[in-house]
């Protein structure tokens, strides 16, 4: 099965660019699709992006959408969340995800396996 890890997080101020790495071991990284969630303090977990196994479907939140872009190097077994434009909204713990092997990427929490532990973005005003 997969292992997930999340890094890239950190203190920025509103306006400022981040960008999240998920870094995959234990399986077949290309096998899996990727989707990252994020969860603000006192909030349910909410889904921000996925993308297929090569990258051929991508999905967005309308919340991030044109500020964030979801991507993938299926060759270093990384996934990437670049997000642009932050805003002090976007303060939360983000998460990387998998499904099962060759599942579709969907925008579904209970579609998503493997979980990382997690990475703390906060944006200041």
């Amino acid at each position: 099965q997969v292992q997930l890890v999340e890094s890239g997080g950190g203190l920025v101020q509103a306006g400022d660019s981040l960008r999240l790495s998920c870094a995959a071991s234990g399986g077949t990284f290309s096998s899996y699709a990727m989707g990252w969630f994020r969860q603000a303090p006192g909030k349910e977990r909410e889904f921000v992006a996925s993308i297929s196994w090569k990258g051929g479907t991508i999905n967005y939140d309308d919340s991030v959408k044109g500020r964030f872009t979801i991507s993938r190097d299926n060759e270093k077994n990384t996934g990437y969340l670049q997000m642009y434009s932050l805003k002090p909204e976007d303060t939360a713990d983000y998460y990387c995800a998998a499904p099962s092997p060759w599942a579709i990427a969907t925008i579904r929490e209970g579609d998503y396996k493997y979980w990382g532990q997690g990475t703390q973005v906060t944006v200041s005003s």
